[in-house]
């Protein structure tokens, strides 16, 4: 097939791919058409810097199918960003969208670009002058924009106001993730680290694990790492570890949760909140606990840290944090480790995302009880729908949740038939 779709990121998802492919008994005609993005964009973004340099980013935008509706998707501002990962990012929310019953194909976007090198105006300038080049590819019921590492919800109501500007009229529902006061949802920000912790609720339910006497390490503490820490925390479970990119801590005696929050929001990240609790952040992963959440970037957990994980539960928040080598070990595992695969334990966020592009359509929001209360009938229909599979067919949880999204997406595509 095309050889721009290369890189560690895009054979790991194709490799997954293939796996549940060859579980569905796909027939190898049609596999590609399912597994290759059906739009691939690659763009310029020249801005104006604040020293009065012009400089030129590159921008890039993958639509994998638009079978079941518009796509949907986040767009990442990272120096890591390449058309590879942007492409596995869209493939697995195809998944994802399909298992939690979303109306959607997935996508994805970035700029590579450090984000936090940049001034506020000159993140506005890159962040509209990427919605810019994206309009002929964009829209409503074409494909949503969502945020996604490096961007938030001044990002989202920079996109909003520049695609709003070209059409002449306010257009809400171009993007989500937006603030409350430009149409976004109320529980869109908490969506993705409240339903992680839901999840993991409804695990330890079924593995009779009691919450207070459980205890959690999260390696990623941005958005979805410390709300996923803020409600686990609130259910009764002691969180012994927390890491960012900037620092690790671990303490067996608990770490304030609040005190860390507080610490993020007035600097930042992690950095300097303690001396006493400093830890090697490349052995935070392997350390005892009862619930193990990587909540940072992919490819974390590889064979040699699969088999020395030691947790009950591992809640996969971030995307993509397993190898698929890591899999056959976890896939030996499966008695020891109860594994909340990616596309269901992370699936939060784009769930509410939906939520909110259903409201800005129909100009009727909702309180955030509401909000919450849909969440998690969905996720609780999803998780339901998982263990259903993986107690008929003996599967790993993960195979059976993506055969769930695999098996939607095909047979939609089979039932469209192929035009022209």
């Amino acid at each position: 097939m095309s050889s721009i779709y290369t890189g560690p990121v895009f054979e790991m998802a194709r490799n997954q791919f293939r796996s549940v492919a060859d579980y569905l008994e796909i027939p190898e005609g049609r596999r590609d058409r399912l597994l290759y993005p059906k739009r691939a964009i690659t763009i310029s973004c020249p801005i104006h810097m604040d020293n009065g340099e012009v400089a030129v980013f590159q921008g890039y935008r993958v639509q994998h199918h638009l079978t079941l509706g518009p796509t949907k998707g986040g767009t990442r501002f990272a120096p890591s960003v390449d058309i590879g990962e942007v492409s596995a990012l869209a493939i697995w929310m195809s998944w994802k969208c399909a298992l939690a019953g979303l109306p959607y194909g997935g996508a994805k976007g970035g700029v590579t670009v450090d984000a936090y090198s940049l001034s506020k105006r000159e993140l506005e300038s890159l962040s509209r002058r990427y919605m810019q080049e994206m309009i002929p590819f964009v829209g409503p019921h074409i494909d949503v924009m969502a945020p996604d590492m490096g961007t938030n919800e001044q990002v989202m109501a920079w996109f909003m106001d520049t695609y709003s500007m070209y059409q002449g009229k306010t257009v809400n529902e171009i993007v989500t993730g937006k603030p409350v006061s430009s149409g976004g949802t109320e529980g869109r920000r908490e969506a993705t680290g409240l339903g992680v912790a839901h999840l993991i609720g409804r695990s330890m339910e079924r593995l009779k694990m009691t919450p207070s006497a459980s205890t959690a390490i999260i390696q990623g503490f941005g958005n979805v790492g410390s709300y996923a820490a803020i409600e686990l925390a609130r259910q009764g479970v002691k969180i012994i570890g927390v890491s960012d990119h900037t620092a690790c801590y671990l303490d067996r005696n608990g770490l304030d949760v609040d005190a860390l929050i507080a610490h993020t929001a007035e600097h930042g990240s992690l950095k300097g909140f303690s001396t006493e609790a400093a830890f090697d952040p490349d052995q935070m992963l392997v350390q005892p606990c009862d619930i193990l959440v990587p909540a940072a970037i992919e490819r974390v957990i590889d064979a040699d840290v699969a088999g020395k994980l030691n947790c009950r539960i591992l809640a996969e928040a971030a995307n993509g944090p397993t190898t698929p080598e890591a899999d056959a070990v976890l896939d030996q595992r499966r008695d020891e480790i109860f594994v909340i695969p990616d596309i269901l334990c992370n699936s939060g966020g784009v769930i509410v995302s939906y939520f909110e592009w259903v409201q800005d359509l129909q100009q009727l929001f909702w309180k955030r009880h509401e909000v919450l209360d849909r969440l998690r009938g969905l996720l609780d229909d999803a998780f339901q729908r998982v263990i259903d599979r993986v107690e008929k067919d003996k599967i790993s949880h993960r195979v059976a949740a993506m055969a769930i999204g695999v098996d939607k997406v095909a047979q939609a595509k089979q039932t469209r038939g192929l035009f022209p």
